[in-house]
């Protein structure tokens, strides 16, 4: 036999409010099941630039540290093409899951931003950090013909030379780009600017002497100059770098407070979930730590130095303002 209560203690039918709450409820309680699976498979690192350079060897320095820490295989996929837009495009429109993220180089994302080179995309707006991975001073090299074994001396000479000697970069906007700018305008030389697409492509001309100033990150180039294919002039910094400290810095070549520090940082497609976002910061910060990935980065020429979200993302606008007004000054444009 069925009991049934009496009406005055049967429980009250949900009203209408009740039931709305109660599904909205369920709604945000599930991202928050799906976030707790997390990494459900690979990751995938997304370089916009060519195999070969700074960006490419930041984002295989992370990968093995990050798979190993997340239990899931992290991969470094390159996407160029468009100046770098084609793998922003790409990054910032795929599922915002954690899945697919961005390794991001400040000439890319600050200098090109500021010159509206980077497309549809905005690297504030449709990005966000989960962290830096590196901060290091750039290298300046020439061509050994060149008759020149410090920056005065090159200075000197390029004076001596107006408009026939030409510096490489990796098109418009790029750090390389901006960096030669600036330094002439600090220096008064006349160099002749030829664009790249790729950092393969710029070294095999510079170690052919076809261009015979260059500015990068140290890892592309250290293999270079212990080789004696190129010279080292100096480091952008006011310190020597910790890894290269027979080469001058800037300060000691006459220049001083240039900023012009090369640096990486992964990012995530806006919408990524908080939870998966602090996830991979924390996974980014510990991996970093590793003394074996530090002394690795170290040996290249490159200083591991991470930054959390909201430092990475200051300094990515503030450097977007001061290469703004940098680029109005030179009259450059994004191509």
């Amino acid at each position: 036999m069925t009991e049934t209560l009496p009406a005055q203690m049967a429980p009250p039918e949900p009203s209408r409010r009740a039931l709305l709450l109660g599904a909205a409820t369920a709604a945000l309680a599930r991202p928050a099941i799906a976030q707790g699976s997390f990494p459900r498979r690979a990751i995938t690192i997304v370089v916009p630039i060519p195999a070969g350079g700074g960006t490419d060897y930041a984002a295989r320095l992370i990968a093995d540290p990050m798979g190993r820490l997340l239990g899931q295989p992290v991969v470094v996929e390159n996407r160029p093409g468009g100046n770098d837009v084609v793998g922003l495009t790409h990054a910032a429109r795929s599922q915002p899951d954690g899945h697919t993220l961005l390794l991001g180089y400040c000439g890319t994302m600050a200098g090109r931003a500021a010159i509206g080179g980077t497309g549809p995309i905005s690297t504030t707006d449709d990005f966000v950090p989960i962290g830096q991975v590196s901060d290091t001073p750039q290298l300046f090299v020439t061509h050994p013909s060149i008759p020149a074994a410090t920056l005065p001396e090159f200075v000197a000479y390029a004076k001596a030379n107006p408009g026939k000697l030409s510096y490489a970069s990796a098109g418009n906007g790029s750090m390389h780009h901006l960096g030669t700018e600036l330094l002439k305008s600090r220096t008064g030389m006349d160099l002749l600017h030829v664009p790249y697409r790729g950092t393969g492509e710029t070294i095999s001309d510079l170690i052919a002497g076809r261009v015979q100033f260059y500015m990068n990150s140290p890892p592309p180039l250290v293999p270079l100059v212990r080789d004696n294919k190129v010279r080292a002039l100096c480091v952008s910094s006011n310190e020597r770098h910790p890894g290269l400290p027979h080469i001058p810095s800037a300060t000691e070549a006459g220049l001083g407070d240039l900023p012009l520090n090369v640096w990486f940082a992964l990012y995530a497609p806006k919408n990524v979930p908080a939870e998966i976002r602090a996830r991979l910061s924390a996974v980014l910060e510990q991996g970093l730590a590793e003394p074996a990935i530090r002394d690795r980065a170290f040996e290249a020429g490159s200083l591991v130095r991470f930054a959390g979200p909201d430092a990475t993302a200051q300094r990515l606008r503030t450097e977007i303002d001061g290469w703004r007004r940098i680029a109005e000054a030179a009259n450059i444009r994004a191509d």
